[in-house]
């Protein structure tokens, strides 16, 4: 292409319809309308001539109505340009598929719903309530005043507000009023005297002046009504205004009152003019962006599986993951004007709670303080800095540290928790792809992993010939040679895990046998078995990801596989939802469904199997929050006879990481509290004698930390939740004496 042709193509494009355009088009709609509504009063003059309504503007000279319009529309061009300022730099960001479509519109439609309906902020019922007296009360005081501004322009015979519908209108603008102020002094108490943890640490003064101006709108409301009707001399149809009319009572027939008026008006007219520059300018733009994130929060790709990459094989490429704001998608930008600073995310982080330097909040303001700082034009950060804080280029390591991207687990419970659904876990591991790919800045520790899956096909280095040795001495296991077609109902993926830890040697001959019992026709791959690569993708690692994905999908599909068993969460979120971005597509299901499947069909026959115990499940991650399975593992021993089982004070979608995941397994954990004693602690202090796990990473992670409690295996058992339903079985035809009967026994000795 000639420079000619580039510079025409290029003058098109900035010509061409941007997403930036769009604040403007409706800004000037809004600014358009407003402007005719003035004209058509000034011009039209269709007056009520009825007794049983209001004079709207009674007492406000033309002067000060028209600089009021004057003032609202330039108040919305004003912020419709700021607003799309921030658009232009969301299109700095690189693509991503993010189409309304027949196939995602009714999802979308339910997202953007859930979002208007304030039902994601109801995770936090004090929040949530809190937050919808302020919006629904909001916007019941803006269609009211919309419904007295469309009253006021059109002709005598269509006037509506007089009468019943004036009383009416009158009594739900008081209510919403009241309502409304409730909800802004329940903010201001919540933020500033009972100040929650992840409340208080964000605090800024821009709160108070955003608190401030809306609780001014509602007072000043108040005011203007309460001296409007002593100026009209109390019509008997204002008593329905059920706060104006009693104070206007109380303070009588005042002398005062029409220059009380006139100032209250304008005090309301400003402290509405100052929420219309806050709106573009600070935290309050979430009203617009958040409803739009979540609207946008369907995507092409399952919620555990992360954003696929070029072949590395084929393809050459400049640079990996993302180091500057260029580097991540438009959807990832808006990410960063959406967030409403809440911290639902920073409360759940397991990082954060032990003394991590991670608060998964400020990869996301930090993120958009660069996008901010470096945008053309500059616009103002997504919430206030300190002075000292500069930032003077578009790499996101001027705010992020690289400590702050390894402590992540990737357990998922921000983006799990967040009320607006801000993706900030895919921003952690596409930092993590550049520091690991194109710097080699990762934690040593690592460095050994990343040998083991390249040489040897797992992260612990050992040789792939042993992955079958667990099985040696049960029968019946079919272990497949290279090549050998399945012929097996299920190919049984046992795992990097399940086949060289010697404590998750016992979870694999534990489910081994439970599939013989079922009658479950499966087989293993033994040393033809590579790692799935999951510990080097979410560490960053894509080329060795690609690498050992490859190799095992080849293998796979050589033999013809089609249903695969796993024990592993993390095995069973990448060979369902990663595998097919490189062609491997194969029906997955975890071990614990399998037994749920067993056990509910009868094949599993459980009539005689009992645990006459307590026991608490720990939900793995990769198993719950990235994949939506919590209820399997619970009916696999909650149908046990005799079971008594209990639940974390932290469970499902808020259940907390026990620190392996994002190859935290193969790193250490040098600064803060370990995040396994944190949640063994947690476990124990349930009473539970026994602790279910449901992921070989959980099952090692959870033991260390009972153990480290020195807390023996006679006192809680911690095991995989095939173990414990082995051993219920093996008991209904061998009675032995359980954990809790042995304690009482003790207990009664002594």
């Amino acid at each position: 292409m000639t420079a000619t042709a580039t510079d025409d193509a290029t003058a098109t494009e900035a010509a061409g319809f941007k997403p930036r355009h769009i604040p403007l088009i409706i800004g000037g709609s809004f600014a358009a309308i407003t402007a005719l509504s003035y004209a058509a009063e000034l011009t039209l003059n269709f007056h009520d001539e009825t007794t049983d309504t209001r004079e709207f503007f009674v007492n406000i000279p033309g002067s000060l109505r028209l600089a009021f319009y004057l003032t609202v529309i330039t108040s919305i061009l004003w912020g419709a340009w700021a607003f799309s300022q921030r658009m232009r730099n969301w299109e700095r960001g690189g693509p991503d598929r993010r189409a309304t479509n027949a196939k995602n519109f009714k999802r979308r439609a339910t997202d953007l719903r859930a979002g208007l309906y304030m039902q994601t902020l109801m995770r936090d019922p004090e929040a949530g309530i809190m937050h919808s007296l302020i919006y629904f009360s909001f916007l019941v005081l803006l269609g009211i005043t919309t419904m007295g501004e469309i009253n006021l322009q059109v002709p005598y015979e269509l006037k509506f507000l007089h009468g019943r519908n004036y009383q009416a209108f009158a009594f739900v603008a008081d209510v919403a009023g009241v309502v409304y102020l409730i909800g802004l002094g329940w903010a201001i108490v919540r933020r500033y005297i009972q100040r929650p943890y992840r409340i208080r640490i964000k605090s800024k003064p821009e709160h108070a002046m955003i608190l401030g101006v809306m609780f001014a709108i509602g007072v000043t409301g108040f005011a203007a009504e309460v001296f409007r009707i002593i100026v009209t001399g109390f019509p008997e149809i204002e008593k329905w205004s059920i706060v104006g009319w009693p104070l206007a009572k109380a303070f009588g027939d005042v002398s005062w009152a029409s220059g009380a008026h006139r100032i209250s008006w304008v005090l309301h007219i400003l402290t509405f003019i100052g929420f219309l520059v806050l709106l573009p300018t600070t935290m309050l733009r979430h009203i617009f962006t958040a409803p739009m994130n979540m609207y946008l929060r369907d995507r092409d790709r399952p919620k555990g599986a992360m954003r696929a990459m070029p072949n590395l094989m084929e393809t050459e490429l400049e640079s990996f993951g993302a180091s500057t704001v260029e580097e991540f998608t438009w959807k990832q930008l808006l990410d960063t004007d959406s967030c409403t600073m809440c911290g639902r995310c920073t409360s759940v982080c397991p990082a954060h709670a032990t003394g991590k330097p991670l608060d998964p909040r400020e990869i996301v303001l930090k993120t958009g303080e660069v996008m901010a700082a470096t945008g053309s034009p500059v616009v103002s950060p997504p919430i206030g800095v300190d002075k000292e804080i500069t930032v003077t280029a578009n790499s996101l390591f001027e705010r992020i540290t690289s400590e702050e991207v390894w402590s992540c687990t990737t357990c998922r419970a921000c983006d799990e928790n967040c009320p607006v659904n801000i993706e900030i876990l895919d921003k952690i591991l596409d930092m993590r792809r550049y520091l690991s790919l194109m710097e080699s800045n990762f934690p040593t520790e690592l460095g050994s992993a990343y040998r083991g899956m390249e040489n040897s096909g797992n992260p612990w280095g050992m040789s792939n010939t042993e992955r079958a040795d667990w099985a040696k001495g049960l029968e019946g296991v079919d272990i497949l040679g290279d090549g050998d077609p399945v012929t097996a109902e299920y190919l049984y993926w046992v795992g990097c895990a399940g086949s060289f830890d010697d404590k998750n040697k016992k979870v694999t001959q534990a489910m081994a046998k439970l599939l013989q019992r079922a009658d479950v026709d499966f087989a293993i791959l033994g040393p033809s078995e590579n790692c799935t690569g999951d510990p080097a993708r979410r560490s960053g690692n894509e080329y060795i990801f690609q690498m050992l994905a490859m190799q095992n999908i080849e293998t796979l599909d050589s033999m013809g596989v089609r249903k695969i068993i796993t024990q592993c969460p993390h095995c069973f979120n990448t060979l369902g939802n990663e595998y097919p971005q490189l062609g491997g597509h194969y029906e997955v299901i975890h071990h614990s469904q399998l037994l749920e499947d067993l056990t509910e069909s009868g094949r599993l026959d459980l009539t005689d199997a009992r645990l006459d115990e307590r026991l608490v499940y720990h939900d793995a991650c990769y198993l719950g929050r990235h994949n939506d399975v919590y209820e399997a593992p619970r009916k696999v021993v909650g149908r046990l006879q005799g079971i008594d089982i209990v639940e974390a004070p932290r469970n499902g979608t808020k259940s907390m990481c026990c620190g392996a995941g994002g190859a935290r397994m193969f790193m250490e954990e040098h600064i803060g509290k370990q995040i396994n004693v944190e949640r063994s602690q947690e476990l124990l202090a349930t009473g539970a004698t026994r602790i279910a796990t449901a992921c070989p990473f959980c099952y090692i992670m959870i033991d260390d930390g009972v153990k480290g409690e020195g807390v023996e295996d006679d006192q809680v058992k911690v095991a995989d939740i095939a173990i414990h339903l082995l051993e219920a079985l093996d008991q209904a035809k061998t009675p032995t004496t359980s954990v809790s009967s042995q304690s009482a026994e003790t207990s009664q000795q002594s």
